[in-house]
């Protein structure tokens, strides 16, 4: 059985801007990022008579957001992916203090430069986890993986960050 059209655009709307976000990390275009999105949409609604096998439609839109945007840079052999918390962080305090606004901005430049050098899977789940807050039944959902393989892979993320950024500001402070 179809969903009625008016249904499907008051669902498929309510999860479109996490889509957006999702494909402008993975492809670090705004335009892409909206073609990946356009096209996810023109998938979901061809797949509209089958639908009703999936129980949750924002985890598939996510699904085939992702892998659409996975065919982009393979196709294109990108070699890395950006990582721009900044567009994700609507409730970071702004200061006044250039000198404080100067460390925030080399400190999110040195977490962009680290997280693109993780792998893949590495970075989707700390995309998920970290920037877009999502349970990981729904990391599951969307990734194929099993949710301690996603534990796994968030924390040796998260470590790895961690390490780097210790090992970045301990030299930069003993002065070595």
């Amino acid at each position: 059985m179809y969903m009625k059209t008016d249904n499907w655009i008051t669902e498929a709307l309510t999860f479109k801007n996490k889509l957006y976000r999702l494909a402008n990390w993975l492809l670090g275009d705004t335009e892409e990022a909206a073609d990946a999105v356009q096209e996810t949409y023109i998938k979901l609604w061809k797949m509209n008579h089958q639908r009703e096998k999936y129980h949750n439609t924002e985890a598939l839109a996510m699904t085939i957001t992702k892998n659409y945007c996975l065919d982009q840079l393979k196709s294109k052999r990108w070699k890395t992916v950006s990582f721009d918390k900044s567009k994700h962080a609507p409730n970071m305090p702004i200061h006044n203090n250039t000198q404080t606004k100067v460390e925030l901005d080399e400190a999110q430049n040195m977490i962009k430069l680290f997280v693109s050098q993780l792998p893949q899977q590495q970075q989707i789940v700390m995309q998920l986890r970290d920037v877009e807050q999502m349970e990981f039944e729904e990391i599951e959902a969307i990734t194929g993986m099993n949710q301690n393989a996603i534990r796994v892979n968030l924390s040796r993320a998260r470590k790895t960050i961690r390490q780097q950024l210790t090992n970045q500001y301990s030299y930069e402070y003993t002065g070595n």
